[in-house]
């Protein structure tokens, strides 16, 4: 099952619309297709801002498949100063920082919106009939 996105008909010069498998597998699946995206584009994105894009999609697509059920998509937009980066996930409430046994995790993480903030991404969690879509934006 695909799902739809807020931003996948955004008008943008460049886009990707991406189903994810879950697992461990979906946020290098992820970073390859923006890579070869960003490849195919060059002109959209700057150098420097593509590595902080990839490392955002990364973390939102990983967030996803740790914390919520699938289906998971990946929909990026590229404009030559922002790019609107959305995942979706089957789940309709956001994160909770639980381990696998539900008590509060112990091991590090629970970090991956505090660094796709401290990219200087701007955050948004829209609501689906299916789920919720994390959308990121980032304007350089």
């Amino acid at each position: 099952m695909i799902m739809d996105s807020v931003i996948g008909s955004c008008g943008c010069q460049a886009g990707l619309h991406l189903a994810l498998s879950p697992g461990a597998q979906a946020a290098g699946h992820a970073r390859r297709a923006v890579a070869e995206l960003l490849a195919r584009q060059p002109s959209v994105c700057p150098r420097t801002v593509a590595e902080d894009l990839l490392l955002i999609v990364s973390e939102l697509v990983t967030n996803a498949v740790l914390h919520a059920q699938g289906p998971y998509a990946l929909t990026i937009g590229l404009d030559p100063e922002r790019a609107c980066i959305a995942v979706s996930d089957g789940t309709p409430g956001l994160y909770r920082h639980r381990g696998a046994r539900g008590g509060l995790r112990i091991k590090p993480g629970g970090r991956g919106l505090e660094i796709v903030r401290a990219l200087g991404a701007d955050l948004v969690v829209s609501h689906t009939g299916l789920g919720k879509q994390v959308i990121a934006v980032l304007i350089w």
